[in-house]
């Protein structure tokens, strides 16, 4: 079955998606300009209509006449004071209507020299440039659709009835008028629109009260473009922003993938190479495997996995050759044996023929036991549950069942180590079986009433363990190859094939399994010559 090589496009595409909800946040920003805008429009609003009630003041106390059926307002007072009142402000246009509706004056039409009547137009604002055009397309349009607002605020008003060629930029003035002669305290609301052209236009409507009467209303109507400008300043602000990050983002998103998505890529094409058994001599490259962060962390791992698997690859056909060669022995010797007990009529030699068949079984059959358990050993290990092991009081136990067991004139055990302390962490019945091995082997090479010390000390955070004796030593050549498989030198005066060689492996094996280090030395004394063997286990401390 073929596995499916994963996509760098669908790795680039997460970290695009993550890296651009930040973005969204940027993005969302533009759907709450109204409610800025509507702080805007507000308070043109209110200094507006704060201009308004001053005219409206001004008016009151200086154009209305009192006469016998009331107060009225006297145009002729009302036109150039209007006038006067308007003319700082620029692009706005004050009203006056009385109490019927009627246009009494009107601040853009006013008398000029020699009496001459001037209308001034008021003055259009200068078309939008292209990219503001662009810009409030973008937002009216496409933010708008889907924000789902495209008023202008809360403040706009209907200006139903707008008549242009009679009011110019004001909107039907029925409205405000029946709202301020119903109650001259009732605040008329202001009319806010925008006019064909887009210029963004404010009126506001203001009673004109004498002697708590309402003699007329003022309608004055400005332009905000300074809304306008403030608003598309944002929105640019906003948009340039935008995409500023926008850019960051793909740019970091298509770093990211090529530092982070494509090497991980490639350690997943490396690993299936392994899987189907095809990159034994393919290294990882350099360039990730150097790389100062978790991805060379990672490939470095992956790189020495693999030299582990293919050297425990290599071990494990070793050794299916060393126990082929190990087992043929005893075979070739029982095969011999067989083949001439059946032409061997002399009941003495067939016995020895008989024994020697026997040796050869039991040594085949220590063999395969041995090599059963080495086989087994790394799986059971692993399954092991590592547990706070005293080796203290083992080395003691051990001592003891030797006293208890201890053949006449066989070699006395002693023990030098402290009571407890020598905590490490590890499967007790495999650390039991290396020193009952070392303990084992030093018993064999011991001589008669000799002395094998069991020794043990911390040092550096290390708990170091030794089992010395009085034998022959080891030759120096051999101190190192003592612990292959197979290797096998006994005394002369134990029975051949007693001893599978694996013994030593195995105790190596069980040591190394516990993150530590078995190594053997011989013993000298002060004039150089061997005293005996020692063999030293370090295994890290742990705290008990």
């Amino acid at each position: 079955m073929t596995q499916k090589k994963p996509r760098l496009s669908r790795l680039l595409r997460d970290i695009l998606l993550v890296n651009l909800l930040p973005l969204a946040l940027i993005f969302a920003a533009l759907f709450y300009l109204d409610q800025y805008q509507q702080g805007l429009l507000s308070a043109e609003v209110s200094a507006l209509r704060e201009q308004a009630r001053i005219y409206a003041g001004a008016l009151a106390q200086t154009a209305v006449q009192e006469n016998s059926s009331g107060a009225t307002i006297n145009p002729d007072l009302a036109a150039p004071l209007l006038y006067q009142l308007t003319e700082p402000t620029p692009n706005a246009q004050a009203l006056i209507y009385g109490p019927d509706g009627e246009l009494i004056a009107n601040s853009r039409v006013h008398p000029g020299p020699g009496g001459v009547i001037i209308t001034e137009p008021l003055s259009a604002p200068p078309p939008p440039g292209f990219f503001s055009r662009v810009i409030g397309f973008m937002y009216d349009h496409l933010l708008g659709s889907v924000a789902g607002q495209n008023d202008e605020s809360g403040l706009v008003g209907s200006g139903a009835g707008e008549d242009p060629a009679t009011l110019g930029w004001q909107p039907d003035a029925r409205e405000a008028l029946q709202l301020t002669s119903a109650s001259p305290d009732q605040e008329a609301p202001p009319f806010v629109r925008r006019e064909k052209q887009g210029e963004l236009l404010i009126t506001v409507a203001e009673p004109i009260v004498s002697s708590q009467q309402n003699v007329g209303t003022v309608l004055l109507t400005r332009g905000a473009d300074e809304v306008d400008s403030a608003v598309l300043a944002v929105r640019i602000s906003i948009l340039g922003l935008f995409a500023l990050a926008l850019g960051l983002t793909v740019i970091v998103s298509f770093y990211l993938a090529r530092t982070i998505a494509s090497p991980i890529l490639r350690l997943a094409n490396a690993a299936a190479l392994m899987r189907e058994g095809r990159a034994r001599t393919q290294a990882l490259p350099e360039s990730i495997t150097d790389r100062n962060d978790e991805i060379g962390t990672l490939a470095r791992a992956l790189d020495g996995s693999a030299k582990a698997l293919w050297a425990r690859m290599d071990a494990i056909e070793q050794f299916a050759a060393d126990v082929s060669h190990e087992i043929k022995n005893p075979l070739s010797s029982i095969r011999s044996a067989i083949e001439t007990l059946s032409r061997v009529e002399d009941p003495t030699r067939a016995a020895r023929l008989l024994a020697i068949i026997t040796q050869d079984v039991a040594r085949l059959d220590r063999l395969i036991t041995d090599i059963s358990d080495s086989s087994r050993l790394d799986s059971e290990l692993s399954r092991s549950k590592m547990e706070i092991v005293d080796m203290a009081r083992i080395l003691a136990t051990l001592a003891e069942i030797h006293d208890a067991t201890r053949k006449e004139n066989g070699p006395y055990v002693l023990v030098d180590a402290p009571a407890v302390g020598l905590f490490v962490r590890g499967a007790e019945s495999r650390l039991v079986q290396v020193l009952r091995n070392l303990i084992g082997n030093a018993i064999s090479f011991s001589p008669a009433n000799g002395k094998i010390w069991l020794r043990g000390r911390e040092t550096g955070g290390i708990v170091e363990l030794s089992v010395e004796d009085e034998g022959p030593g080891i030759p120096d050549a051999k101190l190192d190859g003592i612990f292959d498989r197979f290797y096998s030198e006994r005394p002369q005066s134990e029975q051949f094939g007693s001893h599978s060689g694996l013994g030593l492996s195995i105790s190596r094996q069980i040591v190394e399994a516990h993150q530590g280090r078995i190594s053997a030395e011989n013993r000298r004394n002060e004039e150089g010559a061997i005293i005996g063997a020692r063999f030293v286990i370090r295994l890290p401390k742990a705290e008990g």
